[in-house]
């Protein structure tokens, strides 16, 4: 018999103790599970064992549409929320960040395999396609009260004999993915009764149909800082650097890398589906046959513009939303926002990442930028405490080499040892 057979049924003192026959953690560890357990978690996961949390800190004064928002970024990664405060204070010098979207639908696929005459099926979803779109409300009648609901019905022919079904739905606030399976899987049910050969019904996490517009303009003087480049000739070689993301795959790789960094640290502080908005961005950045960058900048009079297209669906309900706290104090940071405008928001969190990356790439470099907090980590990683830490940090950064083993070496001179 499989010892960890119904490890979930147990308590946490109960799984703590199947697991410490194994592992013998010692006091300390013991200690660990215990102090991040949390209630929640239970009701997220299952083999539940603890919380493990994901530092959130503060972009400020991000102008999106004529209003300057404070927006919580959930990251790992030490540089990423001081680049995007950077790129904030560039954007916030010119008129900010302007976003239009058309639509806003979520999609759900039907695949059907055997198909004899794609004529017939295609005549066949014509004529019945409104019987279809009610099949799919009928499965979640509070979605249409709230005006939203299944509304279109788009077919597909995916080789001799296998079809999709699209059914497009408006979530509303929520992201949608339990209420646009529900939708399908009725939906298949019907198309078997009448006799065609269902695979499967699932959403699809291409949210082509949800695209936000973004641009922005940045006056050249906002791009100087301590360079002693002028502004001018920072917007040129942003452009020549933008340029590259586009025709080097290699390059549009990490380039959108960064712009994620951004993304993902709201989308995950919103309590939303990072994997969800990377794969659509992802598939997106690719779709015209060569994966590219996701942002564009060009020169314009005496401006750096920025222009994206973003396909993002996350929502203000559901999922983790409404039972992890800390997700909804995050939703409050940002004076509940409604679930267009936490679109706007994720969209916008990634250009100001992609422009402090690219200032940073053609300045300075990107290393010297990010150097100040991997040298606290790294002071923090060697056993720095307290005060120690700024100074240890600060010796890192002088120092030409940067290991934990020159870090202990410096540790021990602050220590006088």
């Amino acid at each position: 018999m499989n010892k960890w057979s119904g490890f979930y049924h147990l308590d946490q003192a109960q799984r703590i103790r199947r697991l410490q026959e194994d592992y013998k953690f010692d006091q300390n560890e013991l200690a660990l599970f215990q102090a991040y357990y949390d209630l929640v978690g239970e009701a997220q996961v299952e083999n539940y064992i603890y919380q493990f949390g994901v530092p959130t800190g503060l972009l400020f004064n991000l102008k999106v549409n004529q209003k300057d928002w404070i927006v919580p970024m959930a990251t790992e990664e030490p540089s990423v929320i001081a680049a995007a405060n950077y790129g904030a204070k560039m954007i916030s010098a010119g008129t900010g960040i302007k976003t239009i979207r058309q639509q806003r639908l979520m999609m759900g696929q039907i695949i059907l395999t055997e198909i004899d005459d794609f004529g017939s099926l295609q005549k066949f979803i014509e004529t019945n396609q409104i019987k279809i779109l009610e099949i799919a409300n009928d499965a979640h009648p509070s979605m249409l009260k709230r005006g939203g609901g299944a509304q279109i019905v788009k077919l597909t022919k995916l080789d001799a004999q296998t079809a999709e079904i699209n059914i497009l739905v408006d979530p509303k606030a929520a992201m949608g993915a339990n209420l646009t399976n529900t939708m399908v899987e009725a939906v298949a049910d019907y198309l078997r009764k009448v006799g065609y050969q269902v695979l499967m019904a699932i959403l699809s996490n291409n949210a082509k149909y949800a695209v936000t517009d973004a641009q922005v303009r940045i006056p050249f003087e906002a791009l100087v800082g301590k360079s002693d480049l002028d502004g001018s000739t920072i917007a040129k070689k942003i452009v020549q650097a933008n340029k590259i993301e586009q025709i080097s795959v290699n390059r549009a790789v990490t380039a959108n890398k960064g712009i994620m960094n951004g993304i993902e640290a709201i989308v995950l502080a919103s309590g939303n589906d990072t994997r969800n908005v990377n794969a659509a961005l992802h598939a997106f950045a690719a779709r015209d046959g060569q994966y590219k960058g996701l942002i564009q900048w060009k020169v314009q009079d005496d401006q750096l513009v920025g222009t994206t297209s973003m396909p993002i669906l996350v929502g203000i309900v559901g999922g983790s939303i409404g039972i992890v706290p800390l997700v909804q104090l995050n939703h409050k940071i940002m004076k509940n926002p409604t679930v267009e405008e936490l679109t706007d928001l994720i969209v916008s969190v990634g250009i100001a990442q992609h422009l402090a990356a690219l200032r940073s790439l053609v300045t300075e470099g990107i290393q010297r930028g990010h150097m100040g907090l991997q040298a606290k980590s790294l002071a923090v990683q060697v056993g720095a405490v307290g005060l120690e830490v700024n100074l240890l940090a600060d010796l890192i950064k002088q120092s030409s080499i940067k290991d934990s083993q020159q870090a202990v070496k410096l540790l021990k001179r602050i220590r006088g040892k």
